[in-house]
């Protein structure tokens, strides 16, 4: 087995579960799950585009298990559908899935949300493993166990908390990935850095042609810090009922706003969190809270990751009643994931409108 893994321990009780990255490990998958626990079928579910990967996963799986099912569903957050679920829950029926099936998930976030759902809900749970080969999906949706798919009106509304059984994350899978998805992953990282780690983030900035290059010691470390950074905010607030896991929104109330008012796929999530943290930091400097020096850390680092930090052409009224529709806001008022100082953020609430408003002119230009 490769020696060079970075592990990540998810301390949830009897819902405790390990991560491991490192480089070149997918084959080992087999090896690695069935040290965890007996396996009889796996149950593949896989991103069609990443089809490669899947192959490697099930011919490493087919070493342990006694039998294999291998399940492809398009790209995209259409996937994400009820009408999919009930496909998918047919076919693991067909194969005569049962309560010692272990699903795995094959690719980025939506699969991972979708398998993920696809085993919390069928025969009333199976284990299932993340394998996620995107670094959006490395670094955040694949840790936490939020499970789930969209309705027609709203996106991720039937859904569950259901942790994994074990995550393995290979760096090597990211060669694959087109720049423009990779860097979009980068601004999730950076909001490490920004929320819940200082040195994370000087780190980040010694470092960042080696994130744009890609290398292999640069990603294990990062990947494996932001993993852990958001494992302990996971530990601590498990089902969002503190408001603690509130933090790992910083940028993305103006994002989310971003996404919905541009058309969705028009912005990629991670361009709009970086276009979101930056004009949250704006806002952060207009209150009062930091000065403007932070703001301008955050904007170099974002730029030499080649991530946009200006807001495109959007109408500005129609992003504040966007952003009145998030779920952070309480009795019609604002509250945004304000930063502190580096490394600290805070929920801010009752922000006015026109401090919004100001900071929208302040981040087009």
């Amino acid at each position: 087995m490769n020696s060079s893994i970075a592990k990540v321990h998810v301390d949830l009780a009897e819902r405790r579960y390990d991560i491991d990255i490192g480089t070149g490990i997918l084959q080992e998958i087999g090896t690695r799950i069935a040290q965890r626990c007996s396996l009889t079928h796996a149950v593949v579910i896989f991103d069609e585009s990443v089809q490669s990967h899947s192959d490697v996963v099930l011919d490493s799986l087919a070493k342990v298990a006694e039998r294999t099912s291998a399940c492809g569903v398009p790209s995209g957050e259409t996937s994400k559908s009820i009408a999919n679920c009930s496909q998918l829950w047919d076919r693991l029926l067909a194969e005569a899935a049962d309560r010692k099936s272990v699903v795995f998930a094959v690719g980025g976030g939506v699969v991972g949300d979708l398998a993920g759902f696809i085993a919390a809900s069928y025969a009333r749970g199976l284990r299932f493993c993340q394998l996620p080969t995107t670094l959006l999906s490395q670094v955040d949706s694949s840790v936490g166990g939020k499970v789930g798919v969209n309705l027609t009106g709203a996106k991720n509304m039937v859904g569950s908390f259901w942790q994994p059984q074990y995550v393995l994350i290979d760096t090597e899978v990211l060669t694959t990935l087109p720049d423009r998805e990779y860097r979009s992953g980068l601004a999730e990282v950076v909001k490490y850095g920004v929320i819940l780690d200082k040195e994370f983030f000087t780190y980040l900035e010694a470092n960042s042609d080696g994130l744009s290059q890609r290398d292999p010691d640069v990603l294990r470390h990062v990947i494996a810090r932001s993993c852990r950074l958001k494992a302990d905010v996971v530990e601590a607030d498990e089902t969002e009922t503190s408001g603690l896991r509130a933090v790992l929104n910083y940028g993305h109330t103006f994002a989310h706003a971003f996404e919905a008012v541009s058309g969705y796929g028009e912005l990629l999530h991670g361009e709009a969190v970086s276009i979101g943290m930056v004009c949250a930091s704006h806002l952060a400097a207009r209150l009062g809270r930091i000065d403007d020096a932070m703001t301008q850390r955050q904007v170099e680092l974002l730029q030499k990751l080649e991530l946009p930090v200006t807001l495109p052409e959007l109408n500005h009224d129609e992003l504040i009643v966007a952003m009145q529709s998030d779920k952070k806001v309480e009795h019609g008022k604002l509250r945004f994931v304000l930063p502190t100082r580096m490394g600290h953020v805070e929920l801010v609430g009752d922000v006015p409108s026109n401090e919004v408003a100001q900071t929208l002119k302040d981040c087009a230009s």
